[in-house]
């Protein structure tokens, strides 16, 4: 899936939030905190993380391509 940055930047547990990934910021924190969220392939357990364009967002079966 895409999503679409309208800004600079988003931070991944928001980005996760925006996509009805998860119910809260809550659920966010834990799952990121559970290395179950990558960016750019690797494992992310920065919570506050700035996603930006061009980044890709890999939770559980879902793909996420950050475009313009």
């Amino acid at each position: 899936m895409n999503f679409q940055l309208k800004s600079e930047f988003i931070e991944l547990d928001n980005l996760l939030k925006v996509l009805e990934l998860v119910v809260n910021g809550v659920e966010a924190r834990q799952h990121i905190l559970a290395s179950e969220v990558k960016v750019n392939g690797e494992v992310e357990k920065r919570i506050r993380r700035k996603i930006r364009l061009g980044d890709f967002v890999e939770f559980g079966k879902d793909k996420i391509n950050i475009v313009a």
